[in-house]
């Protein structure tokens, strides 16, 4: 029961003297630290709201009072979810204790669920939903879990906006309009397979890169690799262990050189301000694939200069990385979990490289004058941790990373920090605001986003996003 699920109000099950108590010790007494109500689930998918409940988040292991401040109007298009098989955590403003529910406190007998968010493209999960597990031992499907609660007049998330282009805003990318694109595509390129592999992601798996592509706007996906040579815990396009299913079907073929550059080129050629990115969800690591794609940029980049050819990548093979910047690779956004070696072995499960490997595509990537993002799996309680930030700070100091791009870690939260704990010790979370505000103090030229920025904005100072916290 993954998807947007109807809401009901239950102001009914208010209290009978029907005033929410201030926990005095906690939270001061004003309208920005206002205790939210949590919000649950029943058996039918309804969710509504607990009247005389505290709303509760987690960053690690542990929970805290949820207050306004901490919270966002839930951003547009984002989605909430029932987690089955898991128990809401509230604070029960009478005991002023947490506490976990395993019925409706106002329908004796009715099972309930904790909900949380899928925070739309953009904003970082500032706190993940409170739950605790049940005997199951099934982790919760490939999605991130972003803390929700109402707010009076609305749903409000535990989220930080740190990207406002809409690139992804599936608002602006009408079917018929995608449908249009893919028709005129098949009449010019008919025999062209990774144009018919988008048409797919599209239209069936509803992808926004896809969905760009055949409406001629910013980034183009370039999907090639059938393989990779790593083993990530939450790879959404290949699953082999627990009881994790992928959420996409991995792409079956290696698309010529000739195929990748007429993608390429068809969508640098009528975008302004286009990037083009190897390493899609439905692909391996693109590296895996350098024997197609080293000739694809060749040819691209002898029938033009314009548009950003980039490569979201694991970067565990530095000398292919560099042969790449060679032919005309522009930028590199590298995936990790984490810049401590024993948490991002942990995740990655590398085949074939080592974490030194990473840091050495990465110094590469600087020494050519190429763009090097990050891209950063963040999870409350191991991203924000003291151990964490401190690595994080020594490396952006000593690596010529550019940018980060702050990405939601699509796994069950609460598992996810326990097999981190277990990686890399456990220390106290800071808090998600509290390092972004840091690092922008700490390194001020250095971008806080969420997509890949064509070339025309690698040298521009980008303005300091607001965190809405209202």
């Amino acid at each position: 029961m993954f998807a947007a699920l109807p809401y009901i109000n239950l102001k009914m099950a208010k209290p009978a003297n029907g005033i929410l108590h201030m926990q005095k010790k906690h939270l001061k007494k004003t309208a920005d630290s206002m205790f939210l109500e949590p919000v649950v689930a029943n058996v039918r998918g309804e969710i509504f709201e607990l009247a005389g409940f505290g709303a509760v988040a987690m960053a690690g292991q542990e929970p805290l009072i949820l207050a306004r401040n901490q919270t966002i109007d839930m951003p547009l298009g984002s989605e909430l979810m029932m987690l089955p098989d898991r128990h809401p955590l509230v604070f029960n403003l009478t005991t002023d204790q947490f506490e976990t529910l395993h019925e409706n406190p106002y329908t004796p007998g009715e099972p309930i669920y904790p909900v949380a968010v899928f925070n739309s493209p953009g904003n970082v999960n500032r706190y993940f939903c409170a739950y605790e597990t049940t005997e199951s031992k099934d982790l919760l499907p490939l999605f991130s879990y972003g803390a929700v609660a109402w707010g009076g007049t609305g749903f409000r998330s535990a989220a930080l906006e740190v990207d406002r282009e809409p690139r992804q805003d599936l608002r602006l990318m009408p079917r018929e309009g995608v449908e249009q694109g893919v028709k005129k595509m098949r009449a010019i390129y008919p025999d062209n397979r990774l144009m018919r592999h988008l048409e797919r992601c599209g239209l069936e798996y509803g992808c926004p890169a896809a969905k760009n592509f055949f409406l001629g706007r910013f980034e183009a996906p370039l999907p090639t690799a059938k393989s990779c040579n790593a083993d990530c815990l939450g790879c959404i396009s290949f699953q082999q262990t627990n009881n994790l299913v992928a959420c996409q079907e991995r792409i079956a073929f290696t698309p010529t050189p000739v195929e990748i550059a007429q993608v390429a080129l068809e969508h640098i050629n009528k975008t302004d301000n286009s990037v083009v990115s190897f390493g899609q969800g439905c692909e391996g690591d693109p590296l895996t694939a350098f024997h197609v794609i080293e000739p694809a940029i060749e040819i691209i980049r002898k029938a033009t200069d314009c548009g950003t050819i980039n490569m979201n990548t694991n970067a565990g093979m530095p000398e292919r990385l560099e042969r790449l910047f060679t032919a005309g690779l522009d930028s590199v956004r590298v995936s990790m979990n984490s810049v401590r070696p024993e948490c991002y072995t942990t995740y990655f499960r590398p085949k074939s490289f080592k974490f030194k490997d990473v840091v050495k595509s990465i110094d590469t990537a600087g020494k050519m004058g190429k763009f090097v993002s990050i891209n950063y799996l963040n999870c409350p309680g191991v991203t924000d941790c003291a151990a964490e930030f401190t690595a994080l700070k020594n490396f952006l100091a000593d690596h010529p990373v550019k940018m980060i791009q702050w990405r939601n870690m699509n796994f069950d939260p609460r598992a996810y920090c326990a097999i981190m704990e277990k990686a890399g010790g456990k220390s106290p979370a800071l808090g998600m605001a509290w390092i972004i505000a840091e690092l922008k103090e700490l390194f001020p030229n250095l971008i806080h986003g969420y997509f890949n920025p064509p070339k025309e904005r690698f040298s521009i100072p980008q303005s300091p996003n607001r965190h809405n916290e209202t």
